[in-house]
């Protein structure tokens, strides 16, 4: 056991001495969190650029009181039309509303004023936010439509007849509309999310596996330059050699893992779930990066192809298994390929955990698919190492 160990704290050394390695395992998936969650922490709303003119007014704030009150709609204040235009230009908001400075003055004297929105005739989410604020503005005109009728009916005054109107006209609505969800949500658990919690566990998947298939190319320089055969010409047998090289593997996975989930937790307040059932998603995914690892360097007999072919196999199954997307918006076809993937698995775990306030027990059946991945993958990677090294 001494030796397994000794063999696998040197390759954990020979890892971490690389400078470039310290980067990609350390600094760089914590930086690649910190810019998703500023990006799209604040979920999934739609933001509107709101510009009032002037000094506003009591309809005006109403105005953007209600458009503030559409569903998954947030609010973003302009102070200039030429930074609204920019932002919308830029996609930092789906659309903006300008209110013009005559708007409260237009509507109590009986004159006419004009609510400019400014949107994407390309992007479908700002055409329909410009329908849902062309139904607002409809409903906000309705109660003053009905005072500015009565006023000139009555001679009374505007201001009390609005405040009748805007109590009767909702009433006056004789269809209603509502409605209800049928089945399951699509992102269940998405809105209790924080900003960072959603990207952190697809990230953590998938630099961990990153990391591991790049940790291939020492296995591979190993075998090129001969350790592994001195090491063999020692009292030590075949097994001891894979089993130090697979500890080594797993080591780095799983010390990448611990530092990507508490340096998340400590700066970003990441929301991991259950810790039991965290920590065991982590040490098993651990096992599967390692036996990929080992398997990948048995395999290739250059460290620059496998290297190359580690970040490709990575990047292609992270994004097949979810851990670029969520894998939900995926077509039932592709989630089912998905399966095929230990991303997939871990990422379920973890969703879980976290949005379905999962625990051990209940991420159980996701822990044994990747033990199986894990196991499968070792023992190939054994069968093989063993060969090349004894042949």
């Amino acid at each position: 056991m001494r030796k397994v160990l000794s063999i696998g704290w040197v390759n954990i050394v020979r890892f971490m001495r690389e400078r470039a390695n310290l980067f990609f395992v350390f600094v760089f998936p914590l930086l690649l969190i910190m810019l998703l969650g500023a990006m799209y922490g604040s979920g999934f709303d739609t933001r509107v650029g709101v510009l009032v003119g002037g000094d506003g007014g009591e309809l005006a704030d109403r105005l953007v009181v209600a458009i503030e009150d559409l569903d998954e709609t947030t609010v973003v204040e302009f102070d200039s039309e030429a930074g609204l235009i920019d932002a919308v230009q830029r996609a930092r908001v789906d659309g903006g509303v300008i209110v013009p400075p005559d708007y409260d003055t237009a509507i109590t004297g009986g004159g006419v004023t004009r609510v400019t929105f400014i949107g994407s005739p390309t992007d479908q989410t700002s055409q329909l936010l410009q329908v849902a604020v062309g139904e607002v503005l409809a409903t906000e005109m309705a109660p003053i439509r009905a005072a500015r009728f009565a006023e000139v009916e009555t001679n009374g005054s505007f201001d009390e007849l609005l405040m009748q109107a805007r109590t009767v006209v909702p009433l006056s609505e004789r269809v209603a509309v509502t409605y209800r969800e049928a089945g399951e949500p699509l992102f269940a658990g998405i809105d209790e999310l924080g900003a960072f919690d959603l990207g952190a566990s697809q990230q953590l998947v998938l630099f961990m596996f990153l990391t591991s298939l790049a940790g291939s190319a020492a296995l591979i320089e190993t075998r090129r330059l001969g350790v592994a055969r001195r090491m063999l010409s020692t009292p030590t047998s075949t097994l001891v050699v894979v089993g130090g090289e697979a500890t080594g593997r797993f080591a780095v996975a799983l010390i990448q893992g611990v530092y990507i989930m508490v340096g998340t937790l400590l700066i970003f307040g990441v929301n991991w779930g259950d810790p039991l059932g965290a920590v065991a998603v982590l040490v098993v995914f651990a096992m599967v990066g390692a036996g990929a690892a080992m398997l990948m360097g048995a395999i290739f007999h250059n460290d620059q192809q496998a290297g190359g072919l580690g970040v490709l196999i990575s990047l292609g199954l992270g994004a097949l298994g979810g851990s670029m997307v969520p894998i939900e918006i995926f077509p039932e076809s592709i989630q089912t390929v998905a399966k095929f993937t230990p991303h997939s698995w871990a990422i379920d775990a973890f969703a879980e955990l976290v949005r379905r306030d999962g625990s051990l027990i209940d991420i159980l059946p996701q822990l044994g698919v990747l033990a199986g991945f894990a196991a499968a993958l070792l023992l190939l990677a054994t069968w093989r190492l063993q060969r090349v090294l004894t042949s």
